[in-house]
């Protein structure tokens, strides 16, 4: 065998692991939608329960939010880390 084929299979391999990486780091981003569609779908049924709290309910929704995309932005980090390093 000669060295630019073992290279050349080499940078295949490597290729190929990059990126069933990236695509396997990406499945957070669905984790996020969800958690996104749960903290929402919570937060209107609490309303529906005890519309006096609306404004504090609502201020918790959107901790919950803003938690659930910093994971969901993770994920994408860590998937362009994965495919352009």
């Amino acid at each position: 065998m000669n060295s630019s084929f073992k290279t050349e299979y080499v940078d295949a391999i490597s290729s190929l692991g990059k990126n069933c990486g990236a695509g396997l780091a990406t499945i957070g981003l669905a984790g996020a939608g969800v958690g996104v569609g749960l903290v929402f779908g919570a937060l209107i049924i609490a309303i529906g329960r005890n519309p006096s709290l609306d404004n504090k309910l609502f201020k918790f929704a959107m901790l919950g939010f803003a938690l659930t995309e910093a994971v969901g932005l993770l994920a994408l980090m860590m998937a362009f880390l994965i495919l352009f390093s």
